[in-house]
């Protein structure tokens, strides 16, 4: 008996740990574009992209992936997310997103870690397009 109680109390529970949360905060983004209206030439082709201030914590870059599917990233970089000039800019390549500060890198399609010190891709938002408004939202 004695055994079987210090069996069952000896057991010790496993230590789960709790994975780093993202480091950029939830904002509200609620953002309607005309892709097709003049102001916004640079995302009617495909490979275009733009920034748009306003919205998110630093602004967004929007890409036009294909006709029909567009991207919307968060400008803020996750290395860096309590510096505002560390906002991700677009390279000269039109393929890499880079925060200024720490050299960080992502994709553009995608948002994904090309190089950086950070585990974490761009924040991106949902988009929806009906072949005339383009709505982003989180």
């Amino acid at each position: 008996m004695f055994l079987l109680f210090l069996a069952l109390f000896s057991c010790k529970k496993k230590k789960t740990e709790t994975p780093p949360q993202y480091p950029i905060p939830n904002v509200p983004v609620s953002v309607n574009i005309y892709p097709n209206d003049p102001s916004n030439f640079k995302i009617q082709a495909i490979g275009g992209w733009m920034y748009y201030p306003g919205a998110g914590i630093n602004g967004l870059i929007i890409y036009r992936k294909t006709m029909e599917l567009f991207v919307a990233l968060e400008r803020t970089s996750p290395e860096n997310p309590n510096n505002p000039a560390s906002a991700v800019k677009v390279q000269a390549d039109n393929f890499t997103c880079k925060d200024t500060i720490k050299n960080g890198q992502w994709q553009i399609v995608d948002g994904a870690v090309m190089h950086s010190s950070a585990a974490w891709q761009l924040k991106q938002y949902a988009t929806s397009y009906d072949g005339n408004l383009l709505m982003i939202r989180n």
